[in-house]
């Protein structure tokens, strides 16, 4: 049997256990997930319906524009500006009054809050074995994160990791942490090929880490938390709510995928191979909003690699290029993010958000986050690559002000343009939906701050 295109890998690893159930299961999805929603304007008191966001099929007749010149004039919030309208000049006021602000606005508001009783995790190590990874050895350790239940022993929450480091180093790695799947969860549909318009002749991103002397691990966010309102009664929301509905300001599937994520650092710090003072995060899409959402809320991720996050990641929310807010706050992705998060797509809109993207990006201030994106002939233009180059330089006052160096312009550049001298980093890369392209790139630019870089 042929193997799979990629672009239809990623409707499949987007869609899968959704296609795969039975009609009956399938509607029993789309009628709970309905319901939250319904459920959700109720608490919010809100009572008209939700305004539709537009299509990604460029075809529709409510496509979403992808066109500059028809972009609204928009004003961002001041990263740098306190809410009572005074400036922020030092470090000390950055930390202690403004991000506070900021963070207080991005729980409240977009990603929620996380709770007070979230139950502990105990990582188990189920096998290690010793393999290859193209013709460098390594060590393959598979984990369990059994989540404590005592409390509501109805829903168990067991976190799947995989953590690989090279068999000959002679001391603990850095460690780039990717949201994603561990095996190929499709049964006996083909494992996907990439075609030659998404490869740049160059090995595997897996390959490329250990041929630096540096580890990976891979976290399945389906693991801590479904992605489907459907699930929010179940995972770790679920669990600590006991199998009840949310309450607005909760916290949404993002912030558990992040949570998952400081949890697997938990670990690392445990972990002798790992050097748990140098680790990165990195995702795609929806997971490249959970890489920057995990970024931004754990300082102890040293470096970001956030691929094609579009909406709800690094996109200006404001700018209505590609995917809007009225398709977030839908029934489709609105548990990607707090109840109060809806507010904007019906009673409110995006200018009423009190933050947006680029604050979100600051909030990695000043630890290096590098920004991918694909082009947007391959990729297509749902994910406003603009709109997310754009977060990055508005996010750099924040970066300068802590002494580190911002993007270095506010000129979108070229496609393929590697703006890699600062702190924030940018590339559009000539592929797909994928970061397949830009790992050569940021393992370039990763061993200016991890340093003990082996060149293969």
């Amino acid at each position: 049997m042929k193997k799979l295109p990629i672009l239809l890998f990623f409707l499949i690893c987007y869609q899968f256990s959704y296609s795969q159930l039975s009609d009956a299961a399938r509607d029993s999805i789309n009628r709970l997930n309905e319901e939250g929603l319904v459920h959700m304007k109720q608490q919010l008191g809100i009572t008209i319906p939700n305004r539709p966001g537009p299509s990604g099929d460029p075809s529709a007749p409510n496509a979403a524009n992808s066109d500059e010149s028809k972009i609204n004039t928009y004003t961002l919030p001041d990263p740098l500006v306190l809410k009572n309208g005074n400036s922020v000049k030092t470090s000390e006021a950055w930390w202690e009054k403004r991000r506070p602000e900021i963070v207080e606005d991005f729980e409240s508001e977009i990603y929620g809050r996380l709770p007070e009783n979230i139950p502990n995790v105990a990582w188990e190590v189920v096998s290690v074995k010793d393999t290859t990874n193209g013709s460098y050895p390594v060590k393959e350790k598979t984990l369990k994160g059994i989540v404590d239940n005592s409390s509501y022993p109805n829903i168990s929450v067991e976190i799947e990791l995989l953590v690989v480091t090279p068999a000959n180093s002679e001391k603990p790695v850095p460690l780039v942490l990717e949201f994603g799947f561990i095996r190929w969860p499709f049964g006996n549909i083909p494992e996907p090929e990439t075609p030659p318009i998404f490869r740049a002749n160059e090995p595997g991103w897996k390959e490329q880490v250990i041929s630096r002397n540096y580890g990976y691990a891979i976290l399945v966010p389906s693991s801590v938390q479904a992605d489907n309102g459907a699930g929010l009664r179940q995972g770790i929301i679920g669990l600590v709510n006991k199998g009840e509905h949310r309450k607005p300001d909760d916290w949404g599937a993002l912030r558990a995928w992040a949570w998952g994520a400081s949890r697997a650092i938990d670990y690392f710090e445990t972990d002798e191979d790992v050097d748990a003072g140098r680790l990165a995060i990195e995702g795609l899409s929806r997971y490249g909003k959970a890489a920057l959402v995990a970024m931004a809320f754990e300082p102890r991720f040293s470096l970001g690699f956030i691929g094609s996050s579009g909406a709800g990641g690094a996109k200006i929310l404001r700018r209505n290029f590609g995917e809007q807010v009225e398709n977030l706050a839908s029934a489709y992705a609105y548990h990607w993010f707090c109840g109060n998060f809806i507010k904007y797509g019906s009673t409110l809109t995006k200018e009423d958000l009190p933050v947006d993207a680029h604050e979100l990006v600051a909030l990695c201030a000043p630890r290096p986050v590098f920004i991918s994106s694909g082009s947007p002939q391959v990729e297509g233009q749902w994910i406003d690559a603009k709109g997310m180059f754009l977060a990055g330089a508005h996010a750099g006052s924040v970066y300068e002000l802590l002494g580190k160096e911002d993007l270095g312009t506010t000129e979108f550049p070229i496609l393929g343009k590697a703006l890699t001298d600062g702190d924030i980093a940018w590339r559009q890369h000539a592929g797909g939906h994928t970061t397949g392209p830009n790992w050569s790139t940021w393992l370039a630019w990763a061993c200016r701050y991890w340093g003990d870089c082996k060149y293969p």
